[in-house]
């Protein structure tokens, strides 16, 4: 066992991505009977101590198939209607088949404006860690009923990629119908050779990189490009097939199945890397000598009670500067409150929050995993 793959046998968060291909019968209809055996294998990673996000296909080709339509539309508003039925019965196996164990799901729908907006992005961020810890497996899809060209993600794999970044996941698991990246189409070819180990973001790596199906969206170039994302949290990607018996289970003791897409960098680091290349700051606040010393010295979060004064008129989740008693900068990060909120609840303790605000967000004014030092 390669150590790359050792590593994954440690990984606790899990973000999986099945593909159309995988949850429809050829654009039938929902494959219910398969949906349910990678719900127990996601159930096993549980029983193991994973949190695991399923970001999934399927509602566009299951409602492609409720309405009776025998190919896959090209206008946009015929998508969306599409979408917008095949919802139902996509939430509603999934919801049956977690239930089999008393586990409950939720549908979430983003589209690339959640992600884009940082307010949007924190909300987002909060909502699916609470649901993490709550015990409930997050079901994600693109919000394809209210997407439009120019805001779409284009496919699940970019938005398992994104997902995987917005939750500091450990790994992103893409499900297809293939064995995972070959140098060759092995439907054309059938001496092409799997690439088993690769590093995430090799460039070079797109030459090997074919397009998507009928089905689905994304080829995989969408998979290289969400592997790529995934690395900036931190994040390790396997793409594999998940027509495997029992793959995830497999992955996660460490077989040598389907193509590795490493992260060199531990996962702080590649976080704190995101952060500092978000260089406009859209406001100031100023920490008395205690906060600057919790950051500094003890790499903590920065409370509400440290702060002595805020500068500007920035919203929740815009990058913000801290600054010390002589006004020298020492940190940046994105705020969980806007400078409205945050001018009333500075120097208060957290408790006071609902008292003061009519409602509470975040504990902490800025979380120490969205926030560096300069």
């Amino acid at each position: 066992m390669s150590e790359e793959r050792n590593r994954l046998m440690q990984a606790r968060r899990w973000v999986v991505k099945l593909g159309s291909s995988l949850l429809t019968s050829n654009g039938l209809g929902l494959r219910v009977d398969s949906l349910q055996a990678w719900v127990n294998q996601v159930m096993a990673l549980r029983e193991k101590g994973c949190e695991v996000v399923i970001v999934s296909s399927g509602a566009t080709a299951e409602g492609i198939n409720r309405l009776g339509w025998k190919r896959r539309p090209h206008a946009i508003h015929e998508l969306q209607a599409a979408a917008a039925v095949g919802q139902m019965g996509l939430v509603q196996a999934y919801e049956t088949c977690f239930q089999r164990f008393g586990v409950h799901t939720a549908q979430v729908l983003l589209t690339h404006a959640d992600i884009a907006d940082r307010q949007r992005y924190l909300n987002a961020r909060s909502s699916l860690s609470t649901l993490i810890k709550l015990g409930v497996v997050p079901v994600i899809n693109e919000n394809d009923t209210v997407s439009t060209d120019e805001i779409k993600f284009g496919d699940n794999d970019t938005l398992a990629g994104l997902v995987t970044n917005l939750i500091e996941a450990d790994l992103l698991v893409l499900l297809t119908d293939q064995q995972g990246l070959y140098d060759q189409d092995p439907r054309e070819n059938p001496g092409a050779k799997l690439i088993t180990e690769a590093d995430a973001g090799d460039i070079s790596l797109l030459r090997y990189a074919g397009k998507g199906g009928v089905l689905g969206r994304g080829g995989m170039q969408t998979k290289l490009h969400a592997a790529t994302l995934a690395a900036k949290s931190g994040a390790s990607t396997v793409i594999a097939s998940g027509l495997e018996e029992d793959i995830l289970t497999r992955l996660a003791a460490g077989e040598a199945i389907g193509t590795l897409l490493k992260c060199s960098r531990s996962p702080l680091s590649a976080r704190k890397q995101w952060l500092a290349g978000q260089s406009q700051v859209h406001g100031t606040l100023l920490l008395d000598e205690g906060a600057v010393r919790v950051l500094v010295e003890k790499g903590k979060s920065l409370l509400a009670v440290g702060v002595k004064g805020v500068e500007g008129n920035f919203r929740r989740g815009e990058i913000v500067s801290c600054l010390d008693e002589d006004r020298r900068e020492i940190a940046r990060g994105l705020v969980n409150y806007g400078a409205i909120e945050s001018r009333k609840i500075m120097g208060q303790p957290s408790d006071r929050f609902e008292s003061l605000l009519g409602y509470v967000d975040e504990p902490e004014l800025i979380h120490r995993d969205n926030l560096i030092l300069v």
